[in-house]
Formats: C-alpha cells, structure tokens, sequence
C-alpha cells in the first residue's frame, strides 16, 4: 500500500473487538481451504498483452529530492505501464529503484521537483498516500513494519472497508471476511492462525513478505509495487510468493517489481525488463535483458 504497504495508509483506530466465537468457528472452516489456490484470470505469468491495453501509469521526467537535504536522487525517470503488464526494475545499489517506488507512494521524505505522474487518467502527484492506496496503488516494502496490538485480521479488515467506504461500497463483516481470507491464505501457505498475531511482529523476513502478499490479495490493487520481494525468501517460500502474485494477475491490473535476481524473473515473467542508473532508467528490454545482465554483469550493458 501507499507509504509502507497497508501499513501506513491510514491510521490504525479502535474498532470493534472480533468475537470469539467467530474465530473458533470460521477457524475450522478456513482450514479447508488448505488446497485452494487463486484464480489465475490472466492464463499465464507475465501480463496479458493484446495491443489495445489501456495505460495505467505513466511517469514523465520524474524528478525528486530528499526533503531533509534537498539532494537529487531521481533525474528524469519515464515509464509507461499499461494494464495486463509485468514490469521488473532491475539496477545496482543507490540507483534510484528504492526511491522511485516510494516517491509514488508519496513517502514523506521525499519531494518531487519535476516531471509528472498520472495513475488512472488522474494526477498521482496531487494525492496523499491515503489516497493514492484508495485509488488502486499498494506498495510491498523491503522490510514492513511491525504494528504491536493490531492483529493481522483487524488489520486488514479496516484496511479492506477502508478502501471499500471511499469506492461507495458496504462494508464487508467480520463473518465473510473470515470465508474471503480463506483460499488467500491456501495460496500463499499459510496457517489461518497468522490472522491472530499481530502485523508483522515476531515474524521472520519470509513471514513478513507472504504477510505482504496476502495484503494485496485483500486489496486486489491495480498496480502492485514489490520492493525486492524475494529478499529473505527460501526457495519454497518464493515459489509460493511467485505463485500467489501469478495468481492475482488480471487483464486489468498490474505489477512493477524491483529486485537484483533473475530467479524472481524466471517464476513471474516480466512482460519488461528496465535498468536504472543514476535516477533513471537507461535501458528497457525483455526479459533476455536481465538473462544478459545475469550472465556479464552490469558491464555487459552499459548505457554508453
């Protein structure tokens, strides 16, 4: 979500205490989804690409600056993704893709000072992170923060009406949360019992990114920023991460992913391969792109 996953996209107020005799019995019944798997509308990793897809975020000479001391770290970023798209953003440390992800989000240390940003057909730039995560965008950061005294269920259920009450809908009881997190939780593996801890706490880095990855299932965002997603991951705990994000592709969403290894690339197919250096991207690609920067490094693709 918007700032640091669902985590800061809005503020964590008093709700209703879940009753427990919801959790005793819908406990049980999730356990039944242990087989489920997500839906894969799509038909195959790597978007969806029929040449009539309509743009879903374009970014024009993007510029920004720490805040604190005003140094530039993005000069001049441009990036087109349309619905349907996988895009990986791949670049050596200090290149910019930590940066850009968070400015879209509108992370409070960093001002924009040129270029634009339109999400939807409307100006991303003009919205708080509340905002822009209602809108659509959700962001899967590096290393999610812990939130003690919240559960993982009340969590995502505020977050979830939250983003229901601004699009006008009812929201959702804790009963049908219960069945909605039931074949989500079977995709990504995990024991319906995380539902109880609390955000992010006491979990270990795997912990925490599948935890990320059942946020966006809740959402069903159109555009998913991951943040180096497969850092901290076992090879089982990445097939079931690369799965569960496979799954969630449609027509009519997205994904932008960052990271440093073709081993994401090879389990969720990037319909685009972009290098960054220097606050842009320099080059743009399939993804033999970052096969080439696997085998001979980032010389082996110079931009000069």
């Amino acid at each position: 979500m918007a700032g640091a996953s669902i985590s800061s996209s809005f503020t964590v107020a008093s709700s209703p205490s879940i009753r427990p005799s919801y959790r005793v019995w819908t406990r049980s019944r999730l356990r039944n989804f242990t087989r489920a798997t997500l839906t894969i509308d799509s038909g195959a990793s790597g978007g969806v690409v029929s040449g009539s897809e309509k743009v879903l975020l374009e970014v024009k000479g993007l510029k920004a600056v720490v805040k604190e001391s005003g140094k530039e770290l993005l000069h001049g970023v441009d990036l087109t993704v349309r619905e349907g798209e996988v895009h990986a953003i791949m670049g050596k440390n200090g290149s910019g893709k930590s940066t850009f992800s968070k400015v879209l989000v509108g992370h409070p240390d960093y001002e924009v000072t040129g270029g634009s940003v339109i999400f939807k057909g409307e100006d991303l730039l003009e919205k708080e992170p509340e905002e822009r995560s209602h809108a659509g965008l959700f962001m899967s950061f590096q290393s999610p923060i812990e939130i003690p005294g919240v559960s993982n269920f009340e969590f995502m259920l505020m977050a979830l009406n939250a983003c229901r009450e601004k699009n006008g809908l009812k929201p959702i009881e804790p009963l049908e949360f219960y069945g909605y997190l039931g074949p989500k939780l079977a995709a990504l593996k995990m024991d319906p019992v995380f539902l109880d801890r609390n955000v992010n706490e006491g979990f270990s880095g795997g912990e925490k990114k599948r935890n990320e990855i059942l946020q966006l299932a809740v959402l069903e965002a159109d555009l998913a920023i991951l943040d180096e997603v497969d850092s901290g991951l076992d090879v089982d705990a990445l097939q079931d991460v690369s799965s569960a994000v496979n799954g969630l592709l449609k027509p009519n969403n997205a994904v932008l992913m960052i990271t440093h290894y073709q081993r994401l690339l090879e389990l969720i197919q990037p319909s685009f391969v972009h290098i960054m250096e220097g606050g842009k991207i320099v080059k743009t690609g399939d993804s033999s792109l970052a096969k080439q920067l696997d085998e001979g490094g980032y010389k082996a693709i110079s931009s000069v």
